[in-house]
This record gives C-alpha cells, structure tokens and sequence, in this order.
C-alpha cells in the first residue's frame, strides 16, 4: 500500500453502517391480554379481568400493583410511549436506526419488583417469558430475548433459566432493579446467578423511574418528573452494583457476565474510585474480596443509553477512558421510548473506528456469547 493510500484510508471517515450494531435495550409490550393464553390458574381469571387495560406499567396488570408506583398524572406529549406490537414491525423500526440485533427486555414488568403477590409475580414471570419465546425471540432477524427474573421466587427464577438454557432465542436474565427488596448483592438470590453460570446466561440490571419505599427511596420528596429520572435510575443501578459487590457476588460466581443499563456511564468511574478509597480503609468488613472494587467494575459491561451527552464530545471519550470502557461499554437505544438515542448520537463522539465497533456491537457479542449474525455460541441441541 502506497503513502498515499494508507493515508486516505486512515483519515477516511467511518460510517455507521460499517459497523455491526448490537442493541441491547429493546423494549416489547406486553398486555394482560397477550399472556392470558400462558398464565397458570387460577391467575388466569385475574388477567381476564383487567385483559383490556392498555395502560403503562404495573397498574394495568392488578392485583397485587403496590399503590406507591406512578408516573406522571398529565404527561407531555414526547412522554407519551410509542408501542411496537409485532415483530415485524420491530425489524422494520430498528433497520430504520440501523440496528442489526436487539435484545428485547419487557416495558410493564419493568416494575415487577412491586408486585405484592409473590405467587402471583412468578405466575406473572412465567407467562412472559413464555409469550416472549414464543412470539418475539427470533434470532434470524435479530430478535433476542432475556428472560424476567422474578425478584419474589429465585428457585422459580431458576428453573425458568434452566428450562430455556438452550434456547437459540434467549440470550441472558434481565433483573428488575426499581424497588427490587432485598438489592441484588442478597444471597436470597444466588439460586438464580448459580443457573446462569450453568446456562451460559448473562445478567442485565435494568431500573425505571418510580416512587416506592424501597431503593431508590425517597424520590417522592421530589416536586418534579425531572428530579425523579435524573436520579432515580442511576443511584438504583449504583445501590445495586454497590450490594452486589460488598456481598461478594462476583467472587462466588466468577464465571457470571454482569450488565448495567439504562442508567448511562458517567457514575461509573465515581463510583470506582469511591469504593476502591473506601475499600483501603474498611478491607476487614469484606474479607471475601480478593481485590479492589474497581478490579470488578472493569469486567463489568454498562450500558450507554441514556448517554451523556457533553458540550466537548471528546469528554465523552474520555469519561470512558476513566472506567476502560473501551471493552466494556455496550450501546443501547431504549427504543422504542420516548427518550431513546439514537446509534448516531454516540456514532458522533470521536471514538477510534476501533473502539466504535467495540461499542457498538462486538462488546455486547462477549457478554451475551453470540456471533456476529446473533447465533447463540455453544448451543448444541434445539429447545425441547
């Protein structure tokens, strides 16, 4: 190669259809009525019930929604959700924003945690993922699912991990994180991590905004939607991944992938750097630990939607640099939300071509072991 050549293709700038674009925050809508035909009885009598509510969350899968969750009593007009119903028309959107896989989580059971039944919460868990694997986990046109952890019944969490460790449409376990009692680090839950290191399943924390009395607590001192989801989301995935630390989950189960999103990334070198400075001076309370808490934030995988977004975009480069986020940062849209962002958003910041297909796909392939065309890896057999 000439001088010349290598320089025009060095300076020649990447577009974003050069690069694979793993997305791995989708959301679906699910209704009481989607999941009748999967709930065991008798809770099939109380979808039949509310079976045409359309309302968001919780609230439209009563009884049992704790009365503490809501929203906004006159939401703007951009808050108001986009549903996508089919998995047609989901390939057809997220072409349009050139996203080659997505990982699909659910938009109600986002506040799973709040449910008050727990037989109810895993009946309801159940028939999810169900409907899930049945309708939207479509690995040829780059539809995949992760399975609902039910906070309320891990043994029944972990019999549902093992019951689609094979299956080519499920790709990992999304833990509801908002009002989620005891957090994420309680051993209450090691039935469910010890499944996944047996199935090959990675781990997504995903929160939401909410007013409850479990973490994140006290947002209802908040005079506004804006307080709440500025801070709601992140502190929920900070309380967590703090717990989930300070209990040694990562040191019982090494083998488990661990991800954190929508909540952005600009807490995560804080909070790094927090903890390794508390760690030096309070090592005795965690003995179990083998090595500093940013030692295990770096294997950790983070989402980047809600990105950040600086007036210096090279900021944002180097916000990632504090966490070596470069293998570690895995894009998300959240769409189809309201405040989805976009895969140019990022595309913009003046990463390396390198560390953009990091970003952007190759990233999210490590942590939920696929291959480039959204193929399980080490899957020997079909789903039963």
């Amino acid at each position: 190669m000439s001088v010349q050549t290598r320089e025009q293709s060095e300076t020649r700038r990447q577009k974003l259809d050069d690069v694979l674009v793993v997305d791995t925050d989708v959301h679906v809508y699910e209704l009481p009525k989607d999941l009748i035909d999967y709930i065991d009885m008798p809770w099939q009598v109380a979808l039949e019930q509310v079976k045409d509510r359309s309302g968001n969350f919780i609230p439209a899968f009563a009884p049992g929604a704790s009365g503490f969750s809501f929203g906004p009593i006159w939401p703007t007009s951009h808050e108001s959700d986009r549903i996508v119903r089919t998995p047609e028309a989901m390939r057809e959107e997220l072409t349009n924003i050139n996203v080659d896989i997505g990982i699909l989580f659910p938009n109600n059971l986002l506040k799973l945690p709040t449910l008050t039944d727990d037989e109810y919460a895993a009946a309801l868990t159940r028939a999810y993922n169900a409907w899930l694997a049945d309708t939207w986990c479509l690995p040829d046109q780059g539809l995949l699912g992760v399975l609902c952890a039910c906070p309320h019944a891990p043994d029944d969490t972990a019999a549902e991990i093992r019951k689609y460790a094979k299956h080519p449409g499920m790709v990992g376990v999304y833990l509801p994180s908002a009002a989620v009692d005891p957090l994420w680090g309680s051993r209450k839950y090691d039935p469910i991590y010890e499944a996944c290191e047996e199935a090959d399943f990675a781990v997504l924390l995903h929160s939401v905004g909410i007013v409850h009395p479990a973490y994140p607590f006290n947002t209802h001192g908040f005079t506004s939607g804006f307080a709440r989801h500025a801070t709601s989301h992140t502190f929920s995935m900070m309380a967590n991944l703090v717990d989930m630390i300070s209990t040694g989950v990562p040191e019982r189960f090494p083998k488990l992938r661990i991800a954190f999103t929508e909540a952005g990334v600009a807490w995560v070198p804080f909070l790094m750097m927090r903890m390794d400075r508390i760690y030096r001076e309070r090592r005795h309370e965690v003995p179990f630990l083998t090595k500093p808490p940013s030692e295990y934030m770096t294997s950790f995988y983070y989402a980047t939607q809600p990105i950040e977004e600086p007036q210096n975009l090279r900021d944002l480069v180097t916000l990632v640099d504090l966490y070596q986020g470069d293998t570690q940062t895995i894009f998300a849209s959240d769409w189809p939300h309201h405040d989805f962002d976009h895969p140019n958003k990022i595309f913009q910041a003046p990463f390396s071509d390198d560390v953009r297909r990091k970003i952007f796909g190759e990233n999210a392939l490590r942590l939920l072991n696929l291959d480039a065309n959204g193929q399980r890896l080490g899957l020997s057999s079909a789903p039963s």
